[in-house]
């Protein structure tokens, strides 16, 4: 691992920051990174669900191919590692290279380290460095001294961004099922769930997994950088480096006049005291002024950007002398004035006033609970369901109603006027006097009060009271004519109508 050949600009920066400087990383190389790891990550999840099919138990799926992402995470780590020094490898050789890349440390990441919160940070240290034994626990110890922390935050959150990501792709599918077949159709799955679903289940798992998987790697990768150049100095390690560069690039002129003087200087310092005042006046005239043009003359060169770079050094806050540090005091309270004194009767006064007050609030929210609840058994019940909730009469307020009279505001005969709509050119209206029939019919069989207005769901929950062959099955058939004719502008054929009719009739006892 050569410093100098570093990609990345190298600096003190905190725990998060250096989480950002992986990530940046990875988006520069995200071809190269995503290639392999899609790749690999498909494979083995196949596999790993071909087996748990072939064993008959599907969820075990999905625990093997959780249960080896730190063997997959390597490949990640593997083009980070090199695309760093700016030799980002293809995707084949990535993958060939998989074998060689520290298989000794392979048994411990999937057993004892496999739930490791800091697995990001640490395992650039176990398959970068080469380490064995109590050396690398050392420098495991050395490199999360300081990171260790926020490396278990990135783990948590990247797992919870992993749930978030298929618990979303599950909600989009279900985005799709009405809302009244929704409750049925999850009744309909039982327990154990089918095969299919536990499919979907890893399909959406391993997705969410490719997504996060580089990301949280990465991460680490930038904080394990941030760790070495701290506790390395790499920074200011380079920084000589590249003083020593442009030293050897642009002092050698310098140097050789420097080696040129030494005889000079040899012979100035043999050279006696003079002792006339007029050449001790003349020294002393020539300290005020540089020596280095009276000793070099025409050999002495001025290098600009020696003296920029000179500049440069001592603009830079990490080698300047002076530094701003800012934190928070308290501030101290300031000197309140005394208050005034009050007259016995006013305070006392004051107390009455306070007091009537106090009992003021607390006499209105007496009233109001008093209120809330003599008024229970009206807001209760919807308060219970949201406003769809439906809400049933007391025994007492039910009225006997014969399940063979239909309701006044509806046709004494209604197979015969819905099938006159119907003929009639009406179909829409024809349906749409099916459906009013059925709910009237339906809720008197059920004794359940509709709200006004309510909805084809409200109406196919209250009908759920019903047995199937006491009028759910045809009423729930009713509803979806009507919600397709009415909706989606789809209408049924002659012959799905008539049946429609014939069964309505012969369930909710419609005679002419």
């Amino acid at each position: 691992m050569r410093p100098e050949d570093l990609q990345v600009n190298l600096r003190p920066r905190s725990p998060w920051e250096a989480m950002e400087l992986g990530s940046a990383l990875l988006r520069r190389h995200a071809a190269a990174v995503w290639r392999p790891w899609l790749l690999a990550t498909l494979a083995v999840a196949l596999a790993a669900n071909a087996v748990a099919w072939w064993l008959g138990v599907p969820w075990l799926g999905i625990v093997l191919a959780a249960w080896l992402k730190p063997a997959l995470e390597r490949i990640p780590l593997y083009v980070l590692s090199r695309a760093v020094f700016g030799q980002v490898p293809d995707a084949l050789a990535t993958l060939r290279a998989q074998p060689r890349f520290a298989p000794a440390t392979l048994p411990a990441h999937l057993l004892w380290r496999r739930f490791g919160p800091a697995r990001s940070l640490l395992l650039p240290v176990d398959l970068l460095e080469g380490n064995s034994g109590n050396l690398r626990t050392a420098r495991r110890h050395a490199v999360g001294t300081n990171a260790y922390a926020q490396a278990c935050v990135l783990t948590t959150v990247c797992l919870a961004f992993e749930l978030v990501l298929a618990l979303g792709g599950i909600g989009l599918v279900l985005l799709f099922v009405p809302q009244d077949l929704l409750q049925a159709w999850w009744r309909s799955l039982g327990w154990p769930p089918p095969q299919w679903l536990w499919l979907v289940a890893a399909a959406l798992l391993w997705i969410a997994a490719a997504v996060v998987g580089p990301f949280h790697v990465a991460a680490g990768f930038g904080m394990y950088l941030n760790r070495r150049s701290e506790s390395e100095a790499w920074d200011l390690e380079l920084a000589f480096r590249r003083m020593r560069r442009r030293l050897l690039a642009q002092g050698a002129p310098l140097l050789l006049a420097l080696l040129a003087a030494l005889p000079l200087a040899a012979r100035a310092a043999d050279a006696p005291e003079p002792e006339d005042a007029a050449a001790r006046s003349s020294i002393r005239a020539g300290e005020d002024g540089p020596t280095l043009p009276r000793v070099f003359g025409e050999q002495l060169q001025d290098d600009a950007g020696f003296r920029r770079a000179a500049a440069r050094a001592y603009r830079d806050p990490q080698l300047g002398r002076e530094r701003v540090v800012m934190e928070w005091k308290r501030r101290a309270p300031r000197a309140q004035a005394p208050l005034p004194t009050l007259p016995s009767w006013l305070r006392e006064l004051s107390g009455v006033v306070a007091w009537l007050a106090e009992s003021g609030l607390w006499l209105l929210l007496g009233a109001l609970l008093l209120l809330l609840v003599l008024t229970a058994r009206r807001w209760l019940p919807w308060l219970r369901g949201g406003a769809g909730r439906l809400r049933r009469l007391p025994a007492a307020a039910m009225v006997e109603v014969d399940a063979d009279a239909p309701p006044e505001a509806l046709p004494e005969d209604i197979p015969a006027a819905v099938r006159r709509l119907w003929s009639g050119g009406s179909p829409r209206a024809a349906l749409a006097l099916l459906y009013r029939a059925s709910v009237v019919a339906m809720a008197v069989r059920t004794r359940v009060e509709l709200p006004p207005g309510a909805t084809e769901a409200q109406c196919l929950r209250a009908a759920a009271a019903l047995a199937p062959d006491a009028g759910r099955t045809v009423f729930a058939r009713t509803v979806r004519t009507w919600q397709y004719a009415a909706y989606a502008g789809s209408l049924p054929d002659a012959a799905a109508f008539e049946a429609l009719v014939e069964d309505a009739g012969r369930c909710w006892g419609w005679r002419a």
